[in-house]
């Protein structure tokens, strides 16, 4: 199984650039061209939050009309600048378990392997939040599958980055998360966004990948006491190989298409 996966998108009002100077729903568009002429084709894209900047019905209306043009089924996830009632109301056809409508939650089955949308949206908050609730969840739906190969999305990482001002706002209960997915055995990978780079760990033994945004990034700053920093680095996405239960690779490539080459034999 395939699954691709953008994040952090920002999509804004009409009126709105980020930063005064991106225009981020025009990098969606560039994003999904590139995403609908893979081959082979992905089995599902896997959105990992920050959907829109602020959250508003308006927002999620513009992003859904640039959704429209994915020649792929797509699963979402809300990050901190998203909010879950209009996100819902917008994409109703999500498969949202309907036992935690507080949340933006989700388990589908695709073949062999559980695809999960876990929720750390905190509204008002950058940080994110898996509460008690959603740990429980997270905790019966991989019990239930225990040891099927699954991949968990959720847009705050559960590990810390190096970079200072994304490490002073830690996931709470990302711990508690790590250890659910350790004591069921089946979890191949975490993927999240929110830190705008393409990153890697194993906190607790458990394989976490962060995707780059479809826009733009935040400076590789490793300095202590570096304060943000935003740079037009090429944007990107990852492509997850589910291999059964052999070890799931994750490929970073670039929205760009830079021309394949023959090599010399």
């Amino acid at each position: 199984m395939i699954v691709a996966q953008i994040s952090d998108l920002h999509v804004m009002r009409e009126d709105r650039l980020a930063y005064g100077a991106l225009d981020t729903r025009a990098f969606l568009l560039r994003a999904i061209d590139r995403l609908n002429t893979l081959a082979p084709r992905p089995d599902v894209v896997a959105i990992t939050g920050d959907l829109v900047d602020e959250g508003s019905a308006g927002e999620y209306a513009r992003l859904r009309t640039c959704l429209d043009g994915l020649r792929l089924p797509y699963r979402l996830v809300p990050g901190n600048h998203d909010a879950r009632a209009p996100l819902r109301a917008a994409f109703p056809e999500q498969p949202w378990d309907r036992e935690e409508p507080e949340f933006c939650l989700f388990a589908e089955e695709h073949g062999e392997v559980l695809l999960v949308g876990l929720d750390s949206l905190d509204p008002g908050r950058t940080a994110g939040l898996l509460c008690a609730r959603r740990l429980a969840w997270l905790d019966r739906v991989l019990a239930a599958r225990a040891g099927r190969p699954s991949l968990v999305m959720v847009h705050h990482p559960p590990f810390a980055t190096g970079i200072a001002h994304l490490d002073g706002l830690p996931m709470e209960g990302a711990a508690e998360m790590l250890a659910i997915a350790a004591r069921h055995g089946g979890v191949q990978r975490v993927v999240a966004g929110h830190v705008h780079r393409a990153m890697g760990a194993q906190p607790l033994g458990v394989a976490c990948t962060t995707c780059p945004s479809t826009a733009h990034h935040f400076a590789l700053d490793l300095e202590p006491g570096m304060r943000a920093r935003w740079i037009p680095e090429p944007p990107g996405f990852q492509l997850h190989l589910l291999q059964s239960r052999a070890a799931t690779v994750t490929h970073t490539g670039f929205i760009e298409d830079f021309g394949a080459r023959p090599t010399k034999p």
